[in-house]
């Protein structure tokens, strides 16, 4: 009876991280720095995740761009200095400062992967 319960513990424990994932998010934020004397100490495996990490983040955002840009672009002429464009497009640049620190942070761990001779087939952004 016991065995049954630690086997249903184990198979939830293992549906929750599979929904959470593994606690890595890509973070813009994070200072070019640390993450290059983090990557400095990785080694090829973690790169790769990392990198796919950034990369995931960053094909997100670029969804999020080309969407905002659309609806910029629906904003008849007459209204381009309105309230509601101002604020398109200020998300917009949001959101491409946001891809641009995400993608220079992705380069840090691409390189680094590069030059420890791991696989970068599939990162490319």
């Amino acid at each position: 009876m016991k065995a049954v319960g630690i086997g249903v513990f184990c198979l939830l424990s293992l549906c929750l991280l599979a929904a959470h994932g593994c606690g890595k998010k890509a973070d813009e934020a994070r200072p070019i720095s640390e993450v290059k004397a983090e990557a400095d100490k990785m080694g090829v495996a973690d790169l790769q995740a990392w990198a796919k990490t950034y990369k995931d983040a960053i094909v997100a955002k670029k969804a999020e761009v080309e969407k905002v840009a659309a609806r910029v672009k629906e904003i008849p002429l007459a209204e381009m200095l309105g309230e509601e464009a101002k604020n398109l497009k200020a998300e917009l640049e949001d959101l491409k400062n946001s891809v641009a620190a995400l993608t220079e942070r992705f380069q840090v761990y691409y390189d680094k992967l590069k030059e420890k001779g791991g696989d970068t087939s599939g990162l490319d952004v």
